[in-house]
C-alpha cells in the first residue's frame, strides 16, 4: 500500500490552509498514494489557543469535515484528517463552546467519514521559555480507536488512531497491538526542542515494540504565530527502520508499506506472543 504523510507550516487563517492542505492532498493522489495522513492543526495554528475555538465544528456538519469528504470523494483518497476541533455535546459538563475536543476523522474514498479518536493525552510544558498546556482548551478523549482499510494489494490493514503527545504513552500502542493493528497512525505538531530530543526515538520505539508499520505526519517550520515545530514526518517498517522522511517545511513523505514485510518480521520475532504482562 502506498501511504503518504503530509507535512504542513499552518497558518493562522483557516482559507490558508485548507488551500495548501488540498495542494498537498492532490500532490499525494497525483503520486499514487491511498492512504493520506494531514497533521495534527493542519486547519489552524493560531495566534492563541482559544483561537482554535473559533472554527470548532459540531460532528457531522461544517466547512473542515466538508472539505475532507469531499476531497477524500473526489481524490479517491484514504483521508486521515490531522486533527480539527470538535464541539462538546451542549448536555456535557463542559458543553459551552469553551472547550473542543482536539479530534482526527478518517474519510473513506468514498467520503464518508468511518471512524473519530479523540486525542486522550493532553500536552503540557514548561522549561522557562517554551509554555504550553493544551488542557486550557481542549477535553481529553477516553477510547482508543481503531478502523479497517481494505486495500487494493489486497490486505486489510487495522490501523490505531493517536495525535502527537499520545506519542509518550506506549500503553495506548499496546491497546492497538492487541487489537490487532498492524498501521499506527501519528499525525503531530510536535514542538522543535520536544522533537528534536524525543520525536525519531520515540517513533521507533512504538513500531519495534509493536512489530507494526508507522505513519507519523508533522507540523515542520516557523509559523506565523511564531511557534516552531520540529517536523520530520516520516515512515516506519515494523523493524524500525525509517523508510522515508523529510525535515522541515511542508511536503507529502511517501512510501509502501508492505504486508509481507510486516508478517515476516512477526514470524521471525513473535514477540506480541512472548507477552507476559
Amino acid at each position: 500500500m502506498k501511504v503518504a504523510a503530509i507535512q504542513m507550516v499552518s497558518a493562522t487563517q483557516l482559507d490558508t490552509n485548507l488551500d495548501r492542505a488540498q495542494a498537498l492532498l492532490t500532490q499525494a493522489a497525483q503520486a499514487g498514494a491511498e492512504l493520506t495522513v494531514l497533521p495534527e492543526y493542519f486547519c489552524l495554528m493560531g495566534q492563541r489557543d482559544t483561537d482554535k475555538l473559533a472554527i470548532q465544528e459540531p460532528l457531522g456538519a461544517g466547512r473542515i469535515q466538508q472539505f475532507l469528504a469531499e476531497r477524500a470523494r473526489e481524490l479517491g483518497l484514504w483521508i486521515v484528517g490531522g486533527t480539527l476541533p470538535l464541539s462538546l455535546p451542549k448536555d456535557h459538563a463542559q458543553g459551552d463552546g469553551q472547550r473542543v475536543t482536539n479530534t482526527c476523522l478518517v474519510y473513506s474514498p468514498q467520503g464518508e467519514c468511518v471512524a473519530r479518536y479523540d486525542k486522550i493525552h493532553l500536552f503540557r510544558f514548561d522549561n522557562g521559555r517554551e509554555r504550553f498546556d493544551e488542557s486550557r482548551v481542549l477535553q481529553a478523549g477516553q477510547q482508543p480507536v481503531t478502523f479497517e482499510l481494505p486495500s487494493v494489494d489486497g490486505h486489510r490493514w487495522r490501523v490505531g488512531l493517536s495525535v502527537c503527545y499520545d506519542l509518550r504513552f506506549p500503553e495506548l500502542y499496546r491497546v492497538y497491538a492487541q487489537a490487532g493493528a498492524d498501521l499506527l497512525l501519528v499525525p503531530s505538531a510536535f514542538t522543535f526542542t520536544t522533537g528534536q530530543a524525543h520525536w525519531e526515538l520515540l517513533l521507533r520505539a512504538r513500531a519495534v515494540e509493536n512489530l507494526a508499520f508507522v505513519l507519523a505526519s508533522a507540523q515542520g517550520g516557523v509559523h506565523e504565530n511564531g511557534r516552531q515545530t520540529w517536523g520530520h514526518s516520516m515512515a516506519i517498517d515494523p523493524w524500525g527502520r525509517v523508510l522515508a522522511s523529510q525535515a522541515q517545511s511542508e511536503g507529502i513523505v511517501l512510501s509502501e508499506f508492505n504486508a509481507p514485510l510486516l508478517a515476516q518480521c512477526r514470524q521471525q520475532l513473535p514477540a506480541l506472543a512472548h507477552r507476559v504482562l
